[in-house]
């Protein structure tokens, strides 16, 4: 079997790493366990957090062990990291509960029957420390000066650190030094903003246990056109179904630039890299099957392959989108024929008769059901013809939509550009 690290590599996972040789020698000669941190701040984990998760996915499909952190003892605390200002103090009622909604959330992309991985939340260790034991036996170990040259602080300073964010560090050197004693925990992973954090942990471990760990940093990732991954008109695209509707989610995935598409594959999916490289000699139609693999692909592992078929049916209906071919992306499971379009899944808002007897202003409409973020957004969409209502352009943001536009189906659908639609149903 090919060697984890080489995977990683070879995917786009990799920004930094401590001991690179090292690292591929141990993970490619015994099992080893290793740990990322994930923040419980919300319900939910979002795109952003794909990284991490599926980075953990493959070193276990590869034989190691993974510990997937929760946070909720750091959470308590607030972590500086590639913030301008501090987060917001959650209680700790709150954090336990999106805490154990992660640890859910988390089971399924990494199997934690049998131990093959360990679900474990910090603050089983760090609220019950004493704060001057634990200044004494390990924060005499911190230099301030070290600290206040990690990039995590540096960014902060300008805007104000306060003290309690200052121990974060500390407290994140400490998990790794816990779970290295504890669960003989040699690696630790995590976005690159985490990389002085990661150091000062493998500094601890070696002081504490005499013991030499390791770290590896992702990249932090934006799109081809400078866009913060997962960020959308619409707000945060959430892991949770019931936060961003599968529909929703696979329409984030085929809405990929085209620039981006071979590295999105190449993290987000599992096909082989063999097939993902043929993407660079794709063009056109090609190009749009290729983002209907990475939108099936990627809503599959999150939603499953029920939830990625009905997404895939209603983008058909929506879109015409045409079958993917047979030649394409061989190992991937996503529907090969024109199979009969299914709509169910597009994002629907109920209105009442007597409100489409009424009329509703078209730029009004558009706003009231979240294709625009605001009305001003709505007139502008539509001056430009990107406004749409069953196929046919809106001719003037006061246009009036009614009862007279509901279809055969006794519904309306409105359409934001070529590929936002929302069906207004009558109740």
């Amino acid at each position: 079997m090919k060697n984890v690290y080489d995977v990683l590599l070879e995917r786009g996972f990799i920004e930094q790493v401590t001991d690179e040789e090292p690292i591929r020698e141990i993970l490619g000669r015994e099992e080893v366990t290793c740990y990322i941190g994930f923040d419980p701040t919300a319900t939910s984990l979002h795109i952003g957090s794909l990284v991490p998760i599926m980075s953990l996915t493959h070193m276990q499909k590869h034989g190691h062990k993974p510990i997937a952190l929760v946070g909720g003892g750091t959470a308590l605390i607030g972590d500086p990291s590639g913030k301008t200002e501090m987060r917001q103090i959650l209680t700790r009622e709150e954090i336990d509960k999106n805490a154990e909604a992660i640890r859910k959330q988390l089971s399924i992309y990494i199997n934690f029957e049998d131990e093959k991985a360990l679900l474990l939340n910090n603050a089983e260790w760090l609220t019950s420390l004493n704060y001057v034991e634990f200044l004494r036996d390990i924060g005499r170990h911190f230099s301030v000066n070290r600290m206040l040259a990690a990039e995590s602080y540096k960014m902060r300073l300008e805007t104000g650190l306060n003290f309690i964010e200052f121990n974060y560090m500390l407290l994140q050197s400490y998990d790794f030094y816990y779970l290295s004693k504890h669960y003989d925990c040699t690696f630790q992973m995590g976005g690159n903003d985490q990389w002085g954090n990661i150091v000062a942990g493998i500094d601890l471990t070696r002081r504490l246990e005499d013991r030499k760990v390791y770290g590896v940093t992702f990249p932090l990732l934006v799109t081809s056109q400078g866009h913060k991954m997962g960020k959308t008109e619409k707000g945060t695209v959430w892991l949770d179904g019931t936060l961003t509707p599968p529909y929703e989610y696979f329409q984030y995935w085929i809405n990929t630039e085209d620039a981006d598409l071979e590295r999105f594959l190449a993290l987000f999916t599992f096909l082989p890299m063999e097939e993902i490289r043929e993407v660079q000699k794709l063009k056109d139609a090609d190009l749009n099957m290729a983002k209907t693999v990475l939108a099936y692909e990627a809503t599959k592992i999150t939603h499953g392959e029920e939830e990625a078929v009905s997404a895939w049916r209603a983008s058909t209906g929506a879109f015409n989108l045409k079958p993917v071919a047979e030649s394409l992306f061989p190992s991937s499971s996503v529907p090969r024929s024109g199979k009969a379009a299914d709509i169910s899944a597009i994002p629907t808002v109920m209105k009442t008769r007597e409100e489409l007897e009424k009329g509703i202003p078209a730029f009004e409409l558009l706003h009231d059901v979240a294709l625009c973020a605001t009305k001003s957004e709505a007139r502008r969409l539509i001056s430009q013809g990107g406004g749409y209502v069953n196929g046919e352009q809106i001719a003037s943001f006061d246009e009036i939509i009614g009862i007279a536009n509901l279809d055969e189906n006794n519904e309306i659908r409105l359409r934001k550009g070529k590929k936002r639609y929302t069906v207004i149903k009558v109740r």
